[in-house]
């Protein structure tokens, strides 16, 4: 991946996400998380899966970054905003939209 690429890629991911690591820890721990999202063959949702591994992103050094993990965050970019395109109507707080979407480290409340 080019340097203009990974420069373009860092100032959106870190433009929508707006979850701390921290946060997004103590997040991907509840019960709402884990319901969120499409799970394969019973076990962890895609959006749960790209959460721990958005907090290891924001936690690491941005020289130690890999081109697999500037890819997936294009990917959380791409994610984050098809579904904040698709805001439902009326109070969205205990929604399975925002659920989804803070898995994958947007909160839209905050």
């Amino acid at each position: 991946m080019r340097d203009e690429e990974r420069k373009e890629t860092w100032d959106d991911f870190h433009e929508l996400v707006n979850m701390t690591p921290a946060r997004l820890d103590e997040w991907l721990e509840s019960e709402p998380s884990r319901g969120a999202g499409q799970h394969q063959d019973g076990g962890e949702s895609t959006g749960h899966a790209s959460g721990r591994r958005i907090a290891r992103i924001l936690r690491a050094k941005k020289g130690d970054l890999s081109d697999d993990d500037y890819e997936h965050m294009r990917k959380v970019v791409g994610y984050i905003r098809r579904h904040l395109a698709q805001r439902p109507s009326g109070d969205v707080r205990d929604t399975r939209w925002r659920h989804s979407l803070m898995n994958w480290g947007h909160d839209p409340l905050a």
